[in-house]
């Protein structure tokens, strides 16, 4: 017998809470301004084989707006990284390189 597809494959069948979701959070709609976003960079190794990089976690806003800021820092660094879960993560130590330019285009830093 072939096995069907369910959309709710997650176990639930009935649920009588009135907020109940299933799926994904949505995004938000609009990314709110540089002065209201609180962002965190670090230094981290953890999982990468001894290698640095430096993360910029914090972020509240569209996908896309992530993924602009997020070429944007890369492109400053001159080097590679990518944008995952939410965080930018850059190849290198490039701290006090990214918190100045941050602070330059008005984010705060924690």
């Amino acid at each position: 017998m072939s096995k069907k597809k369910f959309p709710l494959s997650d176990g639930i069948v009935f649920s009588t809470d009135p907020a109940f979701r299933t799926g994904p959070e949505p995004e938000p709609e609009e990314t709110p301004a540089p002065a209201h976003q609180r962002l965190k960079v670090t230094l981290d190794t953890k999982h990468r084989a001894g290698k640095a990089v430096t993360l910029v976690s914090g972020f509240i806003g569209r996908g896309e707006d992530l993924e602009a800021l997020g070429k944007q820092v890369k492109n400053l660094c001159g080097s590679g990284g990518s944008v995952k879960d939410g965080d930018i993560i850059v190849q290198g130590d490039h701290r006090p390189k990214v918190i100045q330019w941050l602070k330059t285009k008005g984010y705060k830093i924690l």
